[in-house]
């Protein structure tokens, strides 16, 4: 019995993890001319050579960007970007997430028991 409740804190551990770690945003592609300098939202550009970048917005003009990112503050020109992105918070995928989660957490927990001989009669 010790064993199978060492399981099922495993399995646990397991699906609270995977909250966790889900995506709750996505990357939605904007127009360059639409970008909105108030904002410090996080992008993600493309450029033209595939490399890509991804940090948070501190600057605009009309022919580039101004990130700041982990590697510090770096200046994109527009004629290099083939394609922007912004930061998306998306409420469709934290609400599926956590419904199958969930869906998993009662499998699990059913598994556990049939395992256990308990049942549910």
């Amino acid at each position: 019995m010790l064993l199978y409740l060492n399981l099922m804190k495993k399995i646990i551990f397991l699906l609270l993890t995977s909250i966790l770690f889900q995506s709750c945003s996505s990357y939605k592609s904007v127009d360059f001319n639409d970008i909105v300098v108030e904002k410090k939202r996080k992008f993600e550009i493309e450029k033209l050579d595939s490399s890509k970048l991804i940090g948070r917005l501190v600057s605009k003009n009309e022919n580039s960007i101004v990130l700041e990112n982990k590697r510090g503050i770096q200046t994109i020109q527009k004629s290099e970007i083939q394609e922007l992105k912004v930061k998306k918070f998306s409420i469709l995928k934290t609400a599926t997430g956590a419904v199958s989660t969930y869906f998993f957490i009662l499998i699990g927990a059913l598994a556990v028991l049939g395992l256990l001989g308990g049942g549910l009669m």
